[in-house]
C-alpha cells in the first residue's frame, strides 16, 4: 500500500495508541493523538463537531485555534495522514486502523458466521480493549460501545457454535463473554450447555458454582430456575450413572447442602 510519499501507515487504538510508518513507530504528541484517534473512531467529521468533542471546555474561538494548530502539526509531521476537505476532516482511507478490523470481525461473529480460524478471532477480540487509560467522556462511551458489541458477538457466536455441534468453541466464546460481564446469565447458560455437550459434567458444575457465588456476593440473589435446571439435569444424569459412590441429590446440591446418595 502506498501513501503518496508518506509511506505505509498503521494506526493502533487497541491496547495502546501507536502509529507506525513503514513499520517504524512515529512519536506523536498527546493533543495530536486525540485528533487522530477521534477521526479513526468517529470517521469523517465536521470541524465544528471535532472542536466540541475534543475541547468542550474551551470557548469556540479557542477550540477552533487548538484544532488548527493540531492539524498543522500533524500535517507537518505525517503529510497526508489527515484529509482536509474544507469543513470536513478525515483520515486518508489508505491508513490501516486495527479498530476497523476488529469491528468487521465483531460484526461477522454477531451475524452467526462460523470462521475457519475461530479460535484466533476469539483471542483477537478478547484483547480488543480500546485506548485503555483514556478517560474522556467520548472515549469512555466508545469503549463501552465496543465492549457491548463484543459481548453480543461472543454470545451469538457461542449459541451458533453450540447449535452446529462445536462445544469447545462455544465454551470459549461463552467464557469470553463472561470475562466482560461475569453475571450475564445467557452466557452462563451457554457455557454450562457447552460443557454438557462436551461430556464434561464437572466443568458444567464448576461454571455454575462460579456464577452462583458471584451472583450471591454481588447481588444477594440466587441463579434463575432455568440455570438451576440445567445443573439439576447434570446431577440427575450423574446420579443415574453412578454406582456405589457418593452423589449429591440435585435439589440439595443446588441449595448448597449436599446429601449422600447410595442408590
Amino acid at each position: 500500500m502506498g501513501n503518496d510519499g508518506c509511506g505505509e501507515l498503521q494506526l493502533e487504538l487497541l491496547r495502546c495508541w501507536r502509529l507506525r510508518q513503514d513499520e517504524v513507530v512515529v512519536h506523536v504528541a498527546t493533543r495530536q493523538q486525540r485528533l487522530i484517534a477521534a477521526l479513526a473512531i468517529k470517521g469523517p467529521s465536521l470541524r465544528s463537531y471535532l472542536v466540541g468533542l475534543l475541547w468542550p471546555e474551551y470557548p469556540n474561538a479557542r477550540a477552533l485555534e487548538s484544532l488548527r494548530v493540531s492539524m498543522h502539526l500533524v500535517s507537518r509531521q505525517i503529510p497526508r495522514l489527515i484529509v482536509n476537505d474544507g469543513a470536513m476532516l478525515s483520515l486518508d482511507n489508505r491508513v490501516e486502523v486495527d479498530l476497523e478490523r476488529v469491528r468487521a470481525q465483531t460484526l461477522a461473529l454477531s451475524q452467526g458466521g462460523l470462521e475457519s480460524d475461530a479460535s484466533s478471532t476469539l483471542r483477537t477480540l478478547q484483547n480488543a480493549e480500546l485506548l485503555p487509560g483514556w478517560y474522556e467522556d467520548w472515549v469512555v462511551f466508545e469503549q463501552s460501545r465496543l465492549q457491548q458489541d463484543r459481548l453480543r458477538a461472543f454470545t451469538i457466536f457461542a449459541g451458533d457454535s453450540l447449535a452446529h455441534g462445536h462445544p469447545e468453541i462455544a465454551g470459549a466464546a461463552a467464557e469470553a463473554a463472561l470475562e466482560i460481564e461475569p453475571l450475564y446469565e445467557n452466557a452462563v447458560r451457554l457455557l454450562i450447555s457447552a460443557e454438557i455437550q462436551h461430556y464434561n459434567p464437572a466443568g458444567a458444575l464448576r461454571a455454575y458454582e462460579r456464577y452462583r457465588q458471584k451472583l450471591e456476593q454481588d447481588m444477594g440473589l440466587r441463579p434463575s430456575a432455568s440455570v438451576r435446571g440445567l445443573v439439576a439435569d447434570v446431577l440427575e444424569r450423574e446420579r443415574r450413572a453412578g454406582k456405589d459412590r457418593l452423589v449429591p441429590a440435585a435439589d440439595a446440591w443446588l441449595d448448597r447442602e449436599p446429601l449422600l446418595d447410595h442408590s
